[in-house]
């Protein structure tokens, strides 16, 4: 802090500065000085707050005028505590208030007074809302150990009438590891379904956690029973968030913008079968996913992209040796990604901590 000998001595000499005709701001940036600096210590230049400054605004406790005196508070907060108003919201209240010809004060003031009181809770006669937390984060490192499953409509040339494709995704190798096409929804067909690729794929109990969206197929009772008896544990999305279940999701959006995608309705299941097949030899043998540094997820569930991600580094090495001058940085990274999550945790800065 600077000393108020210093503070008087640089006052004095720009009020000589001005007086002789220089502009105030002038003569501070000659001295180094800024305007606000100079106009707070002309105003108070000991440091302290002289007696016609006692006010000090921040500090006042300011009362409108127009505000509601104890007695009308009162007589609001009784009114809305009336039966036939305890379970409506100040919304509802304040309209029904004038029907009968009492004005008592405005909603947001019934809102501010209920708030104080402490009785700004839930006050409508329906069910309160349930809270949804988000599902727990998983996460895979091999094949076999995260499955995510839904339905998709299928089209047919009676409006208003579907097929249904039933689709089990493994999301560490994005391989569809059970798939058929069905002529309605039902958990039974997706019972079957699961439990014939449990079968082939040899699951044992505690291996596998299957995740869904929250659609009445999902939760039936069969389908329970069946993952209890294969020892499969269940994950759920919040009803209606899509982005819980992500990978299901952007498998349907891949697979229904192929070329191969038929314009017009199937004309039957046979057809819709044979469109399903085809598609999902060319999705699991044939696809590069982007997500799995470029290889198909048959390569991956069966683990063969290790080798082959390895060949490709080699090989990107290798070119950089041979034109150094062309490569401006590192090459390509084909590192294998070991670890895929579902609904990881965030932190604050948006990162995934799961």
């Amino acid at each position: 802090m600077i000393p108020l000998e210093q503070r008087l001595n640089v006052l004095a000499l720009v009020s000589e500065a001005v007086a002789n005709g220089a502009r105030s701001s002038r003569a501070c940036a000659l001295l180094g000085l800024t305007m606000r600096s100079l106009q707070r210590w002309m105003d108070k230049p000991s440091g302290t707050a002289p007696a016609c400054r006692a006010d000090a605004r921040p500090l006042r406790l300011q009362q409108p005028a127009n505000k509601l005196s104890a007695g009308e508070r009162e007589c609001l907060l009784a009114a809305a505590n009336e039966p036939q108003f305890g379970a409506l919201p100040p919304s509802q209240i304040v309209p029904r208030l004038a029907d009968a010809g009492r004005y008592l004060g405005s909603e947001s003031t019934l809102y501010r007074l209920l708030r104080g009181a402490n009785q700004l809770t839930h006050r409508r006669p329906e069910r309160r809302a349930q809270v949804r937390s988000k599902p727990r984060a998983l996460s895979a490192t091999a094949p076999d150990q995260l499955i995510s499953w839904d339905i998709t409509y299928l089209p047919t040339r009676v409006f208003g009438i579907y097929f249904y494709l039933y689709v089990f995704l493994d999301v560490f190798s994005r391989k569809i590891v059970a798939w058929q096409v069905f002529a309605n929804e039902s958990q039974i067909h997706a019972s079957e379904l699961f439990k014939d690729y449990a079968c082939r794929a040899g699951i044992a109990p505690g291996q596998l956690t299957l995740h869904s969206d929250n659609g009445a197929p999902m939760r039936g009772a069969t389908l329970i029973a069946t993952l209890e008896q294969l020892g499969v544990a269940r994950s759920l999305s919040r009803p209606s968030v899509s982005n819980d279940n992500p990978y299901s999701e952007a498998l349907f959006r891949t697979l229904k913008y192929r070329p191969e995608h038929p314009l017009e309705p199937f004309p039957d299941l046979a057809a819709a079968r044979t469109f399903a097949d085809l598609l999902v030899q060319w999705y699991n043998h044939e696809h590069r996913h982007s997500a799995i540094r470029f290889v198909t997820p048959a390569q991956r569930h069966a683990g063969a992209d290790r080798q082959l991600l390895d060949q490709r580094h080699g090989l990107y090495l290798a070119a950089r040796a041979r034109h150094p001058d062309r490569w401006s940085g590192k090459t390509r990274n084909w590192k294998r990604i070991e670890r895929v999550h579902l609904n990881p945790e965030r932190s604050k800065n948006g990162s995934s901590t799961g």
